[in-house]
């Protein structure tokens, strides 16, 4: 069977490598995808077990359309009763790359329109569209003049992991950090710090990889659970399976930041995450933070790249270069930013650089090595 596990920009190579890990067979990376081989019980596994997918897909027809007429046609021709049963709600989400149609609300409504008029020929009524809580969910992909029509088994975006109930400004998203966190040298048995914790994702995905816990929560319904095929015995033994590899945590992941209201965001959905008494947080300064020991990790997204004018960035990425090179000897420090000429003002010559995106903004992923006196 066919899978297409959508990711973010940058993050490709890792989410294939976690792929190989589960079992998937003939990968091929696409532009913010990965398309690959397996079953149900992959199907499973690939949403509940890995950490950088955002959406799991199977297609299920292909066809060409230039326009609306043979886009209603052609996916009118599918007989959506072997998928979708009487009291199930829809959902359709679409995306588009083409001269041929402007507008991916307007796909997905045309999309929408073609089931639910054949349903409705069918059964006499027409399900209902929920947008919000679908049972089941179709993703609609044209490129060029291109169809493809996908079951969505994941329902919302896998980046929600469930345990992020607090928030703040610019939260760095899930996959994201899980993802950054797979591109470094992280070892999960080196103790692993964010001096600048915002709402921790890093450490709340930290502590789950340390653990060799999935992302997610095993009572989390995915769509695939609504699906006439859903084999709950599989389902059940990819849980136990799970469950039968998770470890103790057996190092120290802790995070800082000088907000307090960062802090009581970071508490709650420590907590939420099910990492209450594992993970810890202070309310404290990065400049006045000297409690990050050589031989640590350390993970930084600087929250003040968009908050702060021109001087004070450049003024603030400095301080940061300054304190690194005087407090932190024999430290691996990672820095994501927006601000690429901002990373260059740190004053330190990172050994490894990532390209991806943080949202919608081009970002830096660097990696810098501080060595305890000369490097010699």
């Amino acid at each position: 069977m066919e899978i297409v596990a959508k990711t973010m920009a940058g993050l490709e190579e890792t989410l294939a490598d976690e792929l190989r890990n589960i079992g998937a067979r003939e990968i091929e990376i696409m532009h913010r995808a990965v398309k690959y081989e397996g079953d149900e019980r992959l199907i499973y596994r690939s949403n509940l077990e890995l950490r950088t997918a955002l959406r799991i897909l199977i297609p299920i027809t292909r066809f060409k359309a230039q326009n609306e007429h043979e886009l209603y046609n052609g996916v009118k021709k599918l007989y959506w009763h072997k998928y979708i049963s009487k009291g199930n709600t829809i959902a359709v989400n679409s995306s588009v790359s083409s001269d041929h149609f402007n507008h991916s609300h307007y796909v997905a409504l045309k999309t929408k329109d073609a089931i639910v008029d054949q349903l409705r020929d069918k059964w006499g009524v027409r399900p209902d569209v929920d947008v919000d809580e679908a049972d089941i969910r179709i993703n609609t992909h044209i490129h060029r003049e291109k169809v493809t029509i996908s079951l969505d088994s994941s329902g919302n975006s896998l980046h929600k992991r469930g345990y992020r109930i607090s928030s703040v400004e610019a939260p760095i998203n899930e996959v994201l950090a899980a993802g950054l966190l797979l591109l470094s040298d992280w070892d999960k048995k080196t103790d692993l710090f964010d001096p600048m914790c915002g709402s921790g994702s890093f450490v709340c995905e930290a502590a789950k990889m340390a653990m060799n816990q999935p992302p997610h929560s095993y009572e989390k319904k995915f769509c695939f659970m609504n699906w006439k095929n859903f084999d709950e015995t599989i389902w059940n033994s990819v849980v136990e399976n799970c469950k039968a590899n998770e470890k103790k945590l057996e190092i120290k992941i802790k995070g800082f930041d000088m907000d307090a209201e960062a802090i009581r965001a970071s508490r709650h959905n420590i907590a939420e995450a099910g990492l209450d008494g594992l993970v810890e947080v202070e309310e404290k300064d990065f400049f006045e933070n000297h409690e990050i020991k050589p031989g640590s990790f350390v993970i930084i997204n600087p929250p003040y790249d968009i908050r702060l004018k021109e001087d004070n960035i450049i003024e603030f990425f400095k301080k940061i270069g300054d304190h690194m090179k005087k407090n932190m000897p024999g430290t691996t420090v990672w820095i994501i930013s927006s601000n690429i000429q901002a990373l260059k003002l740190l004053g330190l010559r990172p050994s490894k650089k990532f390209s991806l995106f943080n949202g919608p903004n081009p970002a830096k992923f660097h990696k810098f090595e501080l060595y305890e006196g000369s490097r010699k």
